[in-house]
């Protein structure tokens, strides 16, 4: 920017530099592959041969949809929760018109090509000894019943030592869902005190604990009841967790962290143990600090494992942090259109999850992914991981 007087006759002294942040729309363009044709005669002259340059590698064959935008289409609504027809909405503001069948059919391919990774995931999340478990509901459309919907679930797995989420979608709730899962599975698995998990308590190699965090919960929502016991329960747990974020902020190894719960850790859990056995002899049964405090003592066991291990954890809340993305997104598309695209979902999620566990930007892993899925052997598909992308340096 020049001043508005003359200073042709003047020498720059230096410069002044004013920066604004601005925004430019997404756009799509075009991409053309332009491949010069050529006519090959043969030695004799007699035939000739066409040459050309094959094509790259496509996502989807016979498709216009490119790599860049199936992986806009999947992350506008698995990581930013934008329904499709709003992305189309967005697409028409740019005068470009895609029928939402379109879109919803390059969907539905572009799943095939990331179904042989997701599988090759769940492979690598289940070769652990340590998982941790949840579930969460989703709303799923009855195929059987016009406008009625049925609630599936979630079923989260989370490897806390390799950073690995993991969901799988299941038309119910029953323990028969994780056992199939988890079948072969050998190792720690800790979960709330939801009934289901207990069917892993007879399962030889399976040491299964529960999760703090939830009994914890039970006293907040207590406070209401009967404040003065429910803080004094509070009290004993806040120093349980003072004692894991001293472990993190010194940066323990496993084995210093197991040696300082055992020193620390358990005369917390004795004296804590012993109160809850003092009230539940005053409590009444069924209010709410009977019930929380008769919810704990029944999983102490459990609930006490996790210092006889440093790698575990005092609570679940690493896997509810995984599924709080799954919150966001029903509150934006309400329902999955169908069991299958529920599966699909869950699918992204994972791999989705598992970017953000690695500091992954999921649209340059995901574009990686289609531009390669199909050039890549079966052998080498774990480098399309999440978990084992390296991103371009620019």
């Amino acid at each position: 920017l020049l001043p508005r007087e003359d200073v042709s006759t003047l020498k720059p002294v230096g410069k002044e530099v004013t920066e604004r942040l601005e925004y430019q729309p997404g756009e799509l363009f075009v991409k053309q592959f332009v491949r010069p044709e050529y006519i090959k005669p043969s030695e004799d002259g007699l035939t000739a041969k066409r040459v050309i340059a094959p094509l790259p590698a496509m996502p989807l064959e016979k498709s216009i949809a490119g790599a860049s935008l199936l992986t806009h289409l999947l992350v506008s609504k698995f990581v930013d929760h934008q329904p499709v027809y709003r992305q189309l909405e967005i697409f028409k503001r740019q005068n470009v018109n895609i029928n939402y069948s379109t879109v919803s059919g390059w969907i539905k391919d572009a799943m095939v090509l990331v179904d042989p990774v997701y599988n090759l995931h769940c492979k690598e999340v289940l070769n652990t000894g340590y998982l941790n478990a949840d579930e969460t509901p989703i709303k799923v459309l009855d195929k059987d019943k016009k406008g009625a919907t049925h609630q599936g679930y979630y079923w989260s797995y989370y490897d806390t030592q390799k950073k690995l989420a993991l969901f799988d979608y299941q038309p119910g709730r029953g323990s028969v869902y994780p056992k199939a899962m988890l079948c072969g599975f050998k190792g720690y698995l800790q979960s709330d005190g939801y009934d289901a998990y207990e069917a892993f308590d007879k399962i030889e190699g399976v040491t299964t604990l529960c999760c703090w965090a939830h009994a914890r919960r039970k006293f907040f929502e207590a406070k209401e009841y009967d404040n003065i016991n429910a803080e004094k329960i509070l009290t004993q747990i806040q120093q349980l967790y003072a004692i894991e974020a001293h472990c993190r902020a010194q940066c323990f190894t496993p084995e210093q962290i197991k040696d300082h719960r055992q020193e620390h850790s358990i005369p917390v859990l004795n004296t804590l143990e012993q109160l809850l056995k003092d009230l539940l002899a005053k409590a009444l049964p069924s209010s709410p600090l009977g019930k929380a405090i008769a919810y704990t003592l029944r999983r102490w066991e459990k609930l006490c494992i996790y210092t006889t291990n440093g790698i575990l954890q005092i609570d679940n809340n690493l896997v509810e942090n995984s599924i709080r993305p799954i919150a966001l997104g029903r509150k934006n598309y309400l329902f999955a259109g169908s069991h299958e695209r529920a599966q699909d979902a869950a699918m992204l999620y994972s791999l989705f999850a598992t970017c953000r566990l690695h500091n992954i930007n999921p649209e340059h892993w995901l574009t990686h992914l289609f531009e390669n899925i199909n050039s890549t052997q079966k052998g080498n598909l774990h480098l399309l991981l999440p978990q084992n992308y390296t991103p371009v340096s620019t």
